[in-house]
């Protein structure tokens, strides 16, 4: 191998470690912390400091931002902290990751996953695999966005709340409470139905998704609260699916969960 392609005009520190078969851009500025893994494309302008660790295969747009410190007026600037990224991810345009801010503490993104431009992943975030992060997204500190989420353009997430598996957000959303998985959720902490079209486009089988039916009706349409309807599932015969969702609500106990708008054909498979 012959090195990694990096443009004159970059500046990278000595203390760097850099695959072979990476590429820095014009005018990006590496820092000594950064890790950069086999076959990423680092495009022009791009800053990565502190503590990164950034896998194989990633491909990151002009004017990305990795691993500045927190915004968090508690953060001091000798505690060491850092960013994790996995492999084949895509990060576009001016998106910015900051890293963790308590001592040791990381924000951490895993592999395959599309953010767009604009988007900001605030102090300590985890982001799963497969999540689609449209442009201006704001995910505040302490997010948790599991596998396969889709963030509308623009929407907005407060801190320690948590989107669950396979959930959808509508563009220019809000949210402070957990998001169930499987559902779509919009304006501001409403859940609109089932994710019905994701479900399906993830090989979800027609009798799983009727599980998954069977709990979001136990929990949102049966008339109990959420203590009720937990009480009666556990003593009902769901699959691992259900239970996922189940369980999801069972551990939303500090913000809670997003409640139901009631529409036609909301719960529809």
């Amino acid at each position: 191998m012959s090195g990694p392609k990096i443009h004159p005009t970059a500046i990278v520190d000595p203390g760097a470690k850099i695959a072979d078969g990476a590429e820095i851009g014009p005018f990006s500025l590496i820092g000594a912390g950064a890790s950069i893994g086999d076959k990423t494309v680092i495009q022009s302008h791009v800053v990565i400091e502190g503590e990164t660790r950034i896998g194989s295969g990633n491909w990151i747009g002009h004017g990305v931002v990795i691993g500045a410190p927190p915004q968090d007026v508690s953060f001091e600037r000798n505690r060491k902290t850092r960013v994790e990224i996995g492999d084949g991810n895509i990060i576009r345009e001016f998106c910015t990751i900051h890293r963790g801010t308590a001592e040791g503490s990381a924000t951490e993104i895993g592999h395959g996953n599309f953010l767009m431009a604009g988007a900001h992943i605030g102090h300590n975030c985890f982001v799963g695999n497969g999540v689609i992060i449209a442009n201006n997204c704001l995910l505040g500190g302490y997010v948790r966005v599991n596998d396969g989420a889709f963030l509308g353009g623009g929407c907005v997430f407060h801190q320690f709340m948590e989107v669950g598996r396979l959930a959808i957000t509508q563009g220019a959303s809000a949210f402070s409470k957990d998001i169930p998985p499987f559902v779509i959720a919009a304006e501001r902490n409403l859940v609109f139905g089932l994710n019905v079209v994701g479900l399906r486009r993830a090989g979800i089988s027609p009798r799983d998704r009727r599980e998954v039916k069977r709990a979001f009706k136990l929990v949102y349409l049966s008339g109990l609260n959420v203590a009720q309807a937990l009480e009666k599932a556990a003593g009902l015969d769901f699959n691992p699916l259900a239970r996922e969702f189940l369980d999801f609500i069972a551990r939303a106990k500090k913000r809670g969960v997003c409640p139901l708008k009631r529409t036609a054909g909301s719960v529809e498979l």
